[in-house]
């Protein structure tokens, strides 16, 4: 009943993980946060970079203010007597219609009487000048035979007003009101209502960029206050074609917004705000022309004759530049152009209303199958799955931009898949986990922690053989505990042998070593293996000095309560071993092989006829730091020929009687053994009277009374 529990339990968590994932791609569509944003417009910058719109001829042109028409004929602004000769020569070539990328919202500065206010003139001069024409009437009066439209500003907050010069056009309304879709300003920057009295039209140059400053949609309708008002491309397509209206759609769901707009015979789908997207091509010379050859006759009537002429600049110091979806930046008339071209060759952008079902469609199908599919098959199979499902999106998203030019977001359905493939390999990961936990606790009782955890890291290392390598080695051995059994209750002496050990092996694995094995009251550490540490030697002189000072205040402290329980001696040396798993196919032992494993066990032996608690071999000592050691001397163990150079740190915590950190009379005794033997035994007796206890001190000179020289030792015991 418990297994049936616990198996339906596991299965009602992994079918809430697709669940999650429903929830979380559905809360990503409805919130739709700024980073998905940027995220997907990124997706879409890269589908245009990578697959532009052709240029395709179009009767769409740029009259181009650039740095070589400023250069000709003069710093900006022109004279409104020269903006007039610019729309009498386009009007002259029978252009359809003429719209301004640039502001007239201040009277013209050059004009015969603000100059007056400047010009020092006689009185007969002043009447002069004063006769002569206003240069604001004369674009008024070059406006008024019509088509041309102007362009004017919005701001977001300000204290203008929304008041506008009566407009030429009018609203049809399909479907519920638009006035609350469209994006809201709350007053304008128009231009003189001299000029847009005379002027065809007026529409809003301003664009709604997206958080980075990329155009990607150019607005058809905006709202001013409580009013619609049109953009300045809408208002030029309107007036090219002679149109009087505009057809407004919303759609037929209350609450979703626009859906397409109707300029003369060009219907054109918007977004819910009333925007196009706008499908860019990479920069072609037919689009524009300098202003400075319109101006000078350099440009025959029948390249312009039917034409929608724009009129902007793409100079730097004029300040209207923006950001393309391309990348790098273009200027803002530029987008009024390319959304025009767009319009007259019907290759439109879009992003249907229907793309966020189908997204979230995407989302719910996509996850639950993962889900399910993940139940059944492996974490490999299902990260394939998972990538191949990915992929298929992200080749949907291109495949309906190249072949239908539609914007399907790739990146929401995207990262609800691979929240679900997250969420279902954190329940396996979970659930594998524990199983791993619980195998590691059991088998942690019998092996090394550190080698338990190699093993279920690197699976493929459980199998016969060894391989050469560096390790350092602590045997440790209880002194007098077969004793102690005969004294006292043998269970209360496996008792305090348990906790004893107990502290031993955790101090060990304080220090990443590994056990090699539990011999009675006898200990072995080795480091470096499995896992390589290049600080081995380092740390196995620490933990055998923290197993030092352990080892000697629970001795001390049974001691003090009447147990007489042992001190412990303890061996460290370092070198080439052969490590890995022996045995046969019924059982594995990890451990080392080689001459250093025994130097270290007798090393640990050599204590007892020492009469030290702690002996280090030069090769584990050569690299250490931080710890202050005296010299044993050249030990020649049993069994062995060659000599090893031993020392005993002293080490706070550790008992040596009349030893200390600081113990230059011990050094300078010990460096004359082997430069004069007379001086070094006075030394020594010297030493012997000031701390009788020394155990170095006593066996140096013990050695020196029986005539031996020199600091080679020979061992005749174990």
């Amino acid at each position: 009943m418990i297994k049936k529990l616990r198996r339906w339990f596991t299965l009602s968590l992994n079918m809430l993980v697709p669940t999650l994932a429903v929830f979380i791609g559905a809360a990503l569509l409805l919130i739709d946060p700024p980073l998905l944003q940027t995220l997907r417009n990124s997706v879409f910058d890269q589908y245009q970079q990578a697959r532009p719109r052709v240029y395709q001829p179009a009767p769409v042109r740029i009259i181009d203010i650039d740095e070589e028409s400023l250069t000709r004929i003069g710093q900006w602004p022109w004279p409104r007597s020269r903006i007039a000769e610019l729309v009498e020569r386009l009007r002259q070539a029978e252009v359809a219609a003429v719209g301004f990328d640039v502001l007239f919202a201040e009277p013209d500065r050059t004009s015969p009487k603000a100059m007056l206010g400047i010009w020092n003139l006689p009185a007969r001069a002043q009447r002069s000048v004063a006769s002569l024409p206003d240069h604001d009437e004369l674009l008024a009066a070059a406006l008024k035979p019509g088509g041309v439209v102007l362009g004017y500003a919005l701001e977001r907050q300000g204290a203008r007003g929304a008041t506008l010069a009566d407009e030429k056009y009018r609203y049809v309304m399909m479907g519920e009101p638009a006035l609350p879709f469209a994006h809201a300003f709350a007053s304008a920057v128009p231009s003189l209502p001299l000029l847009s009295a005379a002027a065809a039209g007026n529409g809003v140059m301003t664009f709604v960029p997206d958080t980075d400053g990329v155009v990607r949609r150019v607005p058809l309708l905006l709202r001013l206050g409580d009013t619609l008002v049109p953009s300045l491309a809408a208002e030029v397509l309107r007036v090219g074609q002679g149109a009087q209206n505009y057809m407004v759609r919303t759609s037929e769901t209350p609450g979703v917004g626009m859906t397409e707009v109707k300029i003369g015979q060009f219907t054109v789908p918007t977004t819910a705000a009333g925007e196009s997207w706008v499908y860019y091509t990479r920069p072609v010379k037919e689009r524009t022309i300098a202003a400075w050859r319109i101006l000078a006759g350099e440009i025959p009537d029948a390249e312009l004759q039917g034409n929608l002429m724009l009129v902007g600049t793409s100079a730097q110091g004029l300040m209207d530049l923006r950001f393309s979806p391309l990348g790098g930046v273009m200027p803002g008339v530029e987008a009024h152009a390319q959304m025009m071209e767009q319009v007259l060759t019907d290759s439109f952008l879009q992003r249907p209303a229907w793309a966020n079902s189908i997204e979230a469609l995407t989302i719910i199908i996509g996850s639950m199958t993962l889900a399910i599919l993940g139940l059944v098959t492996g974490a490999v199979a299902s990260a394939l799955l998972t990538l191949g499902v990915i992929a298929g999106i992200i080749w949907g998203g291109w495949v309906a931009f190249t072949d239908y030019q539609l914007l399907l977001d790739p990146v929401t359905p995207a990262l609800g898949i691979f929240a679900a493939f997250l969420l279902s390999s954190l329940m396996h990961h979970f659930s594998s986990e524990r199983s791993q936990r619980f195998v590691k606790q059991a088998f942690s009782r019998y092996v090394s922690p550190n080698l338990v955890s190699y093993i279920v890291d690197h699976p493929a290392e459980l199998e016969l053989g060894g391989k050469r390598q560096e390790c350092s080695f602590i045997f440790t051995d209880l002194a007098g505990f077969t004793s102690l059994m005969e004294k006292i209750d043998p269970a209360d002496a496996v008792a305090l042998l348990n906790a004893y050990l107990d502290e031993m092996i955790a101090i060990a694995f304080q220090f990443n070593g590994t056990l090699d094995r539990i011999v009675g009251d006898a200990v072995a550490i080795m480091f470096s293996a499995p896992v390589h540490q290049p600080d081995h030697r380092q740390r196995a002189l620490n933990c055998a000095l923290a197993m030092q000072r352990f080892a000697t205040k629970y001795a001390g402290d049974l001691q003090a309560k009447g147990i007489p329980f042992g001190h412990t001696r303890i061996g460290i040396h370092t070198g080439e071993v052969i490590v890995g798993n022996f045995g046969g196919s019924t059982i594995f032992d990890y451990r080392a092989l080689g001459d250093p494993v025994n130097t270290a066990s007798r090393l640990e032996a050599v204590n007892k006829h020492l009469g030290t608690r702690v002996c280090v071999s030069e090769a584990t000592l050569s690299g250490c730091t931080g710890v202050v050691t005296r010299p044993v001397g050249q030990l020649v163990l049993k069994g062995k020929s060659k000599p090893l150079m031993v020392f005993q740190p002293i080490h706070e915590g550790l008992e040596i009687p009349g030893a200390s950190p600081d113990d230059p009379q011990y050094a300078a005794a010990y460096a004359l053994l082997t430069q004069d033997p007379l001086a070094a035994r006075a030394a020594f007796e010297q030493l012997a009277l000031e701390r009788p206890m020394d155990p170095l001190v006593k066996l140096h000179l013990q050695r020196l009374r029986e005539n031996q020289t020199g600091n080679l030792i020979v061992m005749t015991e174990k």
